[in-house]
C-alpha cells in the first residue's frame, strides 16, 4: 500500500502545473515515507502533516489538491491497518 502511495506522490512531482515549491515538499515527503530508520506510523504521520499543509497552498491547482486529499486518505487507511 505504501508503494502505491509513493507512486501517486511521484505522479504529482512529475506534474509541471504543480508549483515548484509544492513539488519539493512532496519529494521531501516521499523521502520521509521511504526512511526505514523511523517507525512506519511516525513516517505516515509526518507525511500526512506535510500533505495537509500542501493542500492548503493557494497556488495548487484544483485537480492536484484532489490528488493530495486522496493520498492523505490512503495514508490514513495505511496507518489504521498498521495499528
Amino acid at each position: 500500500m505504501i508503494d502505491e502511495i509513493i507512486t501517486l506522490m511521484e505522479e504529482l512531482v512529475n506534474e509541471r502545473t504543480v508549483p515548484r515549491n509544492v513539488r519539493a515538499k512532496i519529494e521531501e515527503a516521499i523521502n520521509n515515507l521511504k526512511d526505514e530508520n523511523k517507525d512506519l506510523e511516525t513516517r505516515i504521520g509526518t507525511v500526512i502533516a506535510t500533505m495537509d499543509e500542501i493542500s492548503n497552498d493557494p497556488n495548487l491547482p484544483v485537480y492536484a489538491r484532489t490528488k493530495v486529499w486522496n493520498i492523505v486518505s490512503r495514508l490514513e487507511a495505511a496507518r489504521s491497518q498498521n495499528k
